[in-house]
């Protein structure tokens, strides 16, 4: 398990630290400054800060990703630690950077890591949804569709099935939240399904882990005190349980704290460090979900006795059938209840087969009723399974009709560009008519004008020497 940076007394931490969960030993890894030909020619320090995600990479990395700093940058900082020669480098990613956030959630889903709200530099909450592809090393910013979850830090994630992303939890300036939420990576839709069984209370600065189906979250607190219930949420059913509550101010019940997922002679083990609840705590925590029914007092491995151990805890998912079964169970130990240790001995005390005939006429009904049950049961199964055929048939022509709409949307926006355009060409023409008009009658009259003119000067000659006096005439006459 591996433990990087965090905070103490104020100080944000830069070290490495490894525990061995064969020898229950703690070491500290040196980490040299790394200049691979796929990270940044640019040599960096090993930061120091705390409110970052730690995450797995193939076999011998881990990626460092966000997080408080003492000197924070502008956008999000992706840093690798190779495992195998102990460096430590930048990544060199494309795209648009999310800006760098410290509280957020980041979640392996295939080849890409999500990465959810947070709180910025500026102490700003946010609600933003950003994927980084491993492959290329390109950050996408997602448009998504519903209402997503208000903006918040400090809350869990996990993936089911992968195809759905799961936000539980987490806090503002103000509150803690306790509300889940779901976002479907394939239609990048919100939804807020119920909630069933034993809500948790709200809380923030919690750590979780998946097994199989079942999501885990332990500690956590909601401004006032410590979460003492571990709680786990069946992924498929939406159904809550609590697996286990501690008492006190102990090391689980913390707001900060780390949980990793292992395995221990071949059976899965939860294991918890560290957190904050009025001091700063350095403890190691071991669960084992078990399948029985009862609950053990410590851990059936061979732990340490320096490591606590916490209590078995009964798997949460039981299903219609289980209880039935166990009440069938029930009903056949009532015949070998009696306070007698000897089953013969009853029989003959009773000298009589009546309760055992009515035991078994019970045992009888309860089968025809457990098979009756199976059969509703799988009568749902199949409704349900139907339901969500409809429901993915529905997505698909809701995502269809929203796709039409949009390109109906585009169209028309660029019918209504063309109408702009010709309104704005045939306000052109109009006043160009009116210039051609204005024109012509310059014209015209320009016309006009030297057409009187020459009339009068036609007026003037020949037309006058014609035109003249009869006196004048006879003069010529007369010559």
């Amino acid at each position: 398990m591996y433990i990087f940076g965090g905070n103490h007394n104020g100080r944000y931490l830069s070290d490495l630290q490894v525990l061995d969960l064969r020898t229950w030993n703690w070491s500290k890894i040196e980490l040299k400054v790394g200049d691979e030909s796929l990270e940044s020619s640019s040599p960096v320090s090993v930061s120091a800060c705390a409110g970052h995600s730690l995450v797995p990479w193939g076999k011998d990395k881990l990626i460092s990703i966000a997080g408080y700093t003492k000197n924070p940058s502008e956008s999000m900082q992706v840093k690798v630690i190779d495992l195998q020669t102990n460096t430590w480098s930048t990544l060199k990613t494309y795209g648009k950077p999310p800006v760098s956030r410290g509280g957020q959630s980041v979640t392996f889903v295939g080849t890409t890591l999500v990465i959810f709200g947070g709180q910025d530099a500026n102490g700003s909450l946010l609600n933003d949804l950003h994927i980084l592809d491993l492959e290329t090393m390109t950050w996408d910013e997602m448009d998504t569709l519903g209402v997503p979850p208000s903006p918040r830090s400090d809350h869990t994630a996990a993936v089911h099935a992968e195809q759905y992303l799961l936000i539980f939890g987490g806090g503002s300036h103000a509150t803690c939240f306790n509300d889940l939420h779901v976002l479907n990576l394939d239609t990048m839709e919100w939804s807020r399904p119920i909630q069933q069984g034993e809500i948790p209370s709200p809380r923030a600065g919690h750590a979780d882990v998946t097994v199989g189906e079942n999501w885990f979250i332990i500690g956590g607190g909601d401004n006032k005190s410590g979460v003492s219930e571990t709680v786990v949420l069946n992924m498929s059913t939406l159904v809550w349980s609590v697996v286990t509550t501690v008492q006190g101010r102990v090391p689980l019940a913390s707001e900060g704290l780390s949980l990793v997922l292992s395995s221990y002679n071949g059976e899965d083990i939860l294991i918890s460090f560290g957190g904050y609840n009025g001091q700063y705590r350095n403890e190691i925590n071991v669960l084992k979900p078990s399948h029985k029914s009862t609950m053990q007092s410590k851990i059936e491995t061979h732990v340490p006795d320096s490591v606590f151990a916490v209590h078995n805890a009964t798997n949460p998912t039981k299903d219609l059938e289980s209880e039935l079964k166990l009440q069938e169970g029930k009903v056949k130990e009532i015949i070998m209840d009696s306070g007698d240790s000897d089953p013969k001995r009853i029989i003959s005390q009773e000298n009589s087969e009546g309760p055992i005939a009515s035991l078994k006429a019970e045992i009888k009904e309860l089968e025809a009723s457990i098979s009756t049950q199976n059969m509703q049961c799988l009568q749902i199964k199949q409704k349900l399974s139907e339901a969500e055929t409809r429901n993915t048939d529905i997505y698909k022509e809701l995502q269809s009709v929203r796709g039409q709409l949009a390109s109906e949307q585009s169209r028309c926006f660029k019918l209504e560009v063309d109408v702009a355009e010709f309104r704005q060409k045939l306000q052109s023409l109009v006043v160009l008519q009116k210039e051609l008009e204005l024109l012509q009658r310059q014209k015209a009259s320009s016309e006009e004008g030297a057409l009187n003119g020459n009339r009068q000067l036609r007026s003037g000659g020949v037309w006058g020497w014609f035109a003249g006096s009869p006196n004048d005439e006879n003069e010529i006459n007369r010559s």
